[in-house]
């Protein structure tokens, strides 16, 4: 029976209240294109206007965010948290198409780009590069330099030639993670929604890799300060270098900290030299035009095409090839003729969360349209009580990211990681994300996930509808549902091709050793994937035979449709598959007729097998 969401103006999932009655004396703020961050926001003729001005909202349980729809915004959106009673809700107002949440810099006029000769074009301001002693002046001399060593890693240091705001660091042993060396400044202060910028200069008696340095917290819990992409990843070289870094501050706070993490990374024998430090107040990137972070898609023509990332600036040979140089902070596409006179649009996905919601709680998503984002959609760790509800998730990932030592590229729709619990996607459309529309992940020790739910949720041309995993051993998984979804063409959207690692999955159940129960995937529509429908080759039978999985409609007319430890299975081998892994007894292999798919109609028609299986898309499109 399909669940009707009129019905119930009080949410339960797992047993848990997910929204209350907002309390008394709960506010409401508008946002919209013609207001101003001067206004009180408490009505709609009296509205804000950006991002960072309701990032810098202080909310609390009860309020509400309202963007008029119609109208777009550019950057990322960090929620307030509410409490148990009331959520902080973040929806629209007006009439017209859902609110845009752009995680993307758009660069489609011919002025955006500069011709650097063999049709390869640049766009983006190069970072500052400036000649010593001509840097401002710096903000930090005051501020003593601090070493600090663990994990078996040694280090001495020194003030170096250039007084206060230089240092060496010389390495005798580096230790294996990036906290076992800690240069670092602190404290000062920071304010929320204020951008700043980084400058210095670097050298290295070996060259080395590393991260930028980090804004955070000074003292334990060393929270994160800042959303920006302080992890971008650099060489550091024997000759003497000039980096440049923008932080967009996410608290108010006396008690900031920058911090090079060099730990596994300087070689032990080398010495390490930083010079020429300062660190200030900047305009936004939004609005000098740069790009500060990693490109993790190009879209073209409002998403009529994407553009091929390539790993080195040597691999752009072919047209919309496109790569992003770390150090100098620009992007460059291989193009014959401006890139901009080809295409009349073109957006370039940050590599960033479109929402930041890292240990969020109490929020509520509703009605906005969020595109065009290098990292996810939605994402952050140790989030509960979050209801993502009625959005529209579209182009989502792509960016680099480092894992163990290697560069990979990454992205997923809705992403709870950690200790995720009390969380509900429902009645979303998701389409065209690089890696899983839908997700909860951990690989952390002593992590329970719990009572997550995915439901009347419609995915199309992702790569994985819905990835799940837990991990280690010491961790847990309790409640995780995934339920009344409609999931179409897996592995057919524009990251597919261009992957190292191409998928291609509805279900992709990787590796999980942490001990889970109460996993539920039941009465959805699971049709057409490039590889397989339902992945678990890691899985044992123990694991499998505990899933509640029943009531599905599956469709996958070439391949092996299903893909476990004891063997695979073609959609014609159905039965037995049934029969043999004793699993899902009333769901049937079959064609699904839609209503329209070719418009993403997605609707069963009235003779469909699977009858009663995938979302509830209250008799219509929306």
């Amino acid at each position: 029976m399909s669940w009707h969401p009129l019905c119930f103006p009080i949410l339960l999932v797992g047993g848990a209240l997910l929204l209350s009655t907002p309390p008394a004396r709960a506010a409401t703020y508008y946002v919209s294109d013609a207001g101003s961050d001067t206004n009180t926001g408490t009505s709609p003729r009296v509205a804000w206007r950006t991002l960072t001005r309701v990032n810098a909202g202080r909310l609390g349980p009860g309020d509400r965010i309202l963007f008029r729809r119609g109208d777009q915004w550019r950057g990322q959106l960090r929620p307030s948290s509410g409490g148990p009673a009331g959520s902080v809700l973040y929806g629209a107002y007006g009439k017209g198409p859902k609110p845009l949440l752009l995680g993307s810099a758009d660069k489609s006029r011919p002025t955006d780009w500069h011709n650097e000769g063999g049709n390869i074009w640049r766009a983006g301001e190069p970072a500052v590069i400036q000649a010593p002693g001509a840097l401002p002046a710096p903000t930090m001399t005051a501020l003593p330099w601090q070493l600090y060593t663990e994990g078996g890693a040694a280090a001495t240091g020194a003030v170096g030639d250039a007084g206060p705001a230089s240092f060496r660091v010389d390495c005798s042993g580096s230790g294996s993670g990036g906290n076992h060396i800690q240069l670092y400044l602190m404290p000062f202060r920071i304010e929320a929604g204020k951008t700043y910028r980084l400058l210095f200069r670097a050298r290295a008696s070996q060259p080395f890799r590393t991260r930028l340095p980090e804004l955070m917290k000074a003292t334990p819990p060393w929270a994160e300060y800042a959303s920006s992409p302080a992890r971008r990843l650099v060489t550091v070289r024997t000759e003497w270098q000039a980096f440049s870094q923008l932080y967009e501050a996410s608290v108010t706070a006396a008690d900031a900290r920058l911090t090079f993490f060099l730990g596994g990374q300087l070689p032990a024998g080398a010495s390490f030299w930083v010079d020429s430090l300062s660190f200030f107040e900047s305009a936004p990137a939004e609005t000098t035009g740069s790009l500060p972070m990693d490109v993790g898609n190009l879209i073209f023509d409002d998403g009529t095409s994407c553009g091929v990332k390539v790993w080195n600036e040597g691999d752009l040979k072919r047209q919309d090839d496109f790569w992003y140089d770390e150090e100098r902070q620009a992007l460059k596409v291989y193009s014959v003729g401006n890139p901009a006179t080809r295409h009349h649009s073109i957006e370039c996905a940050l590599t960033r969360h479109i929402i930041d919601e890292s240990g969020a709680a109490h929020v509520v998503y509703e009605n906005l349209d969020l595109r065009y984002g290098g990292a996810h959609g939605i994402g952050g760790g140790n989030t509960h009580h979050i209801i993502v509800r009625d959005c529209d998730v579209s182009f989502i990932g792509g960016g680099f990211m480092e894992l163990e030592g290697r560069p990979v590229r990454y992205g997923n729709g809705v992403e709870f990681w950690g200790g995720a619990h009390d969380n509900l996607v429902e009645r979303c459309r998701l389409w065209e994300i690089y890696d899983a529309a839908l997700t909860n992940q951990n690989n952390a020790p002593d992590v329970l996930q719990a009572d997550i739910t995915y439901r009347h949720n419609v995915v199309w041309n992702s790569e994985y509808s819905f990835e799940y995993w837990n991990r280690p051993e010491n961790s847990r998984t309790r409640n995780t549902r995934f339920e009344h979804n409609t999931c179409v063409n897996a592995g057919s959207g524009w990251g597919h091709g261009q992957r190292p690692d191409p998928g291609g999955r509805q279900l992709c159940l990787y590796h999980s050793s942490a001990p889970a129960d109460g996993i539920a995937i039941r009465d959805n529509i699971l049709a057409g994937a490039t590889e397989n429908a339902l992945y678990a080759p890691n899985w044992d039978p123990a694991q499998l035979a505990a899933l509640d999985i029943d009531h599905n409609l599956w469709c996958q007319p070439a391949g092996e449709m299903i893909a476990l430890k004891t063997g695979t299975y073609t959609m014609a081998q159905f039965a037995e598959y049934q029969k043999e892994q004793g699993l899902e007894p009333h769901s049937v292999a079959a064609q699904p007729r839609f209503v329209d798919a070719a418009k993403h109609d997605y609707r069963l028609a009235p003779d469909s097998p699977g009858a009663g299986a995938g979302a509830d898309l209250g008799g219509g499109k929306r």
